[in-house]
């Protein structure tokens, strides 16, 4: 016999739209498809682009049952809650793959101190080899959930990969090569909760391990590997991350970047506010620990594009240490303009 586990947090969401459903009809039959009606074309007509049709129906259907504050409906969210109950609602289709960090593509990404070639002269065996400072960059995430509700829907287990591309394109000089490419698996296990502190909502916690690496050799090569924590707090439409970390320690030998830390340091905060269907974001790391002297900072910005649905624009600033890890140590003020397929909220 097939058994099929499925998190009470779902059973409770279909119950409630099952009984409101029926006491709707049973109560006053076609009368209550009328008003569904009438109520969801209304909904439409005054809704937001973001706006859903399922979560337009069933705030027509919790009204015409009388059910607005029922604590299983869809109440008013902060954006954190909101980007949580969009995944919690594909999690469980077959082979759901969701996006996991922004994913996004600069056609043109413009460093105003130069990218260094230094490394890649010596690897190359070429002293005429330098890069342009105008580049083109990607970033490919998505995530996977492996396990779901676990210990009444409290954790959740996922498995990520991240892709950030770094592409000197418009160097014909050098045949147009990738400068870079990190690859970044990770697995992590999720702690869904509801606490609340003065005012800030902790929507959930994360603990897992992490991956980082330019899959090069010899001179190019740059990896490391952390432990790290993620603590995800929400103040209505605006997001705050805390993510700490320990890096696993490698043998002298096999240590491709033995002082990464002094640039990445040993954790990062990142806070991302959404207003109206404009996405702000603010990233630091390494600040405080270097004291203000090898951090990094980087903002971004996601737009409307016109009633374009799927893809936005995009604009990101990038100033201080550990952009790339073959220039880890490389002081980077940075500005990109590109299209956005999905941001943090």
């Amino acid at each position: 016999m097939l058994t099929i586990n499925v998190p009470n947090y779902v059973l409770r969401t279909v119950a409630v739209r099952s009984v409101a459903l029926l006491s709707c009809f049973a109560a006053s039959g076609v009368a209550c498809a009328d008003e569904l009606g009438e109520c969801l074309q209304k909904k439409l007509a005054a809704a937001s682009d973001t706006a859903t049709v399922g979560e337009l129906r069933r705030q027509c259907l919790q009204k015409a049952v009388g059910i607005e504050n029922a604590p299983d409906t869809i109440a008013a969210q902060g954006a954190v809650e909101k980007r949580q109950q969009l995944e919690r609602e594909n999690v469980l289709k077959p082979f759901s793959v969701m996006t996991h960090k922004p994913n996004y593509i600069l056609p043109a990404a413009y460093n105003s101190e130069g990218y260094s070639a230094e490394h890649h002269r010596s690897a190359n065996n070429d002293s005429s080899y330098d890069f342009d400072p105008v580049e083109a960059q990607f970033q490919i995430s998505i995530k996977s959930p492996l396990v779901v509700g676990l210990i009444d829907d409290s954790i959740d287990v996922y498995a990520a990969y991240t892709n950030h591309s770094f592409w000197q394109v418009y160097n014909n000089d050098i045949s147009a090569p990738f400068r870079e490419t990190i690859h970044e698996p990770e697995l992590w296990v999720q702690f869904n909760t509801n606490w609340n502190f003065f005012g800030l909502k902790n929507t959930w916690n994360s603990l897992g391990i992490n991956h980082q690496s330019n899959g090069q050799s010899s001179d190019l090569s740059r990896s490391w590997n952390r432990v790290y924590g993620s603590f995800v707090f929400e103040y209505g439409d605006l997001g705050l991350t805390l993510t700490p970390w320990y890096r696993l320690p490698e043998s002298a030998g096999d240590d491709d970047n033995p002082d990464i830390t002094d640039y990445l340091g040993h954790y990062e905060v990142g806070a991302t506010y959404k207003w109206d269907d404009h996405t702000f974001s603010l990233m630091t790391r390494n600040a405080l620990e270097s004291d203000f002297h090898r951090g990094s900072l980087q903002a971004s910005w996601s737009f409307p594009l016109g009633d374009w649905p799927y893809l936005r624009g995009y604009v990101q600033y990038f100033n201080g240490y550990g952009e790339s890890l073959i220039d880890y140590d490389q002081y980077v003020n940075r500005v990109g303009v590109g299209l956005s397929l999905s941001d943090w909220l």
